[in-house]
């Protein structure tokens, strides 16, 4: 099972090409539910369906919520289609095991009004390397959608300044070009002539680096975003993915097509793109309750 488990884990990342922090939870979703079987490694072919049915019970027991649940069954069952492929098993225990419901809590956004809030009012950014950089950090992610992963991972070569574009590698390693506006171009000029004055003889080519020249981490940028957010919002979670939730329910709201912000978020299907539209549904169907005279 062991030597299985590995070539497991190697499917993941070479085939499927999984973030290294996707792989992590998989495997720990594994590691946890053969623990919790009480079996050992070379058992995978004694797992049955009733074994399978007393982990979700168990889980349920340990208060684990339905969306949890739910990506912990999604770990176990890709692991035994595997393990059907390889041929280590002539029974997949999974194949009867549907998703727990749950209800779907919708995206958090921030108003346009507070976001425009942000970036007019003077001197909210300063007029130096971190306040451009801190600036350029929140613009990116309202004005194109991306993700934390993805900005990390902007190398100046991505950059296009004469088509206005900037190429995005997204999950699995997808690469997908969004187009930016004349003012996110001014923008990343300005950056990238204080970037080459405030690193000397920086050793990576990444966009955006730590202090000590370092490529940018997570922490770093939730931190950035989480104050600028904090000076305008009062949503409880402030962070650079509120602001892809932002964009793309602005969008949506001033009329934009739906496939276009799929591909502009880089969603491999539309189902994950959809959750916006009831978002926004929400928010006519509340003007109306507070604006007809009947509502």
């Amino acid at each position: 099972m062991i030597m299985l488990f590995d070539r497991f884990i190697k499917y993941l990342s070479n085939e499927r090409q999984y973030s290294p922090h996707t792989i992590k939870s998989y495997s720990r979703d594994l590691i946890q539910f053969f623990n919790l079987l009480n079996f050992s490694y070379d058992s995978v072919h004694k797992v049955t369906l009733d074994c399978v049915r007393h982990w979700i019970v168990e889980l349920k027991k340990q208060d684990f919520s339905a969306k949890t649940i739910n990506r912990k069954i999604s770990s176990v069952k890709t692991f035994f289609s595997f393990c059907e492929r390889e041929k280590c098993i002539d029974f997949n225990p999974l194949l009867k095991i549907r998703n727990l419901k749950h209800s779907k809590r919708l995206p958090v956004v921030v108003s346009e009004s507070s976001l425009q809030s942000l970036f007019d009012t003077k001197n909210v950014f300063s007029n130096n390397f971190t306040g451009i950089r801190d600036r350029l950090i929140l613009e990116l992610f309202y004005q194109t959608g991306i993700r934390l992963s993805e900005l990390i991972n902007i190398r100046l070569i991505d950059y296009n300044t004469v088509a206005k574009e900037l190429t995005i590698l997204g999950k699995r390693n997808k690469q997908r070009v969004v187009p930016i506006t004349s003012q996110i171009v001014i923008l990343l000029d300005q950056y990238i002539q204080y970037r080459v004055k405030y690193y000397v003889n920086p050793k990576l080519d990444f966009l955006f680096l730590s202090n000590n020249g370092k490529k940018s981490y997570p922490k770093m940028i939730y931190r950035i975003v989480n104050y600028y957010l904090s000076l305008v919002s009062s949503v409880q979670k402030k962070s650079p993915h509120i602001l892809r939730h932002a964009f793309a329910t602005h969008l949506l709201n001033r009329g934009a097509d739906l496939n276009a912000i799929k591909d502009l978020l880089g969603h491999s299907s539309l189902l994950s793109t959809q959750v916006y539209t009831q978002v926004s549904s929400d928010k006519i169907k509340k003007a109306y309750k507070n604006s007809h005279p009947r509502g």
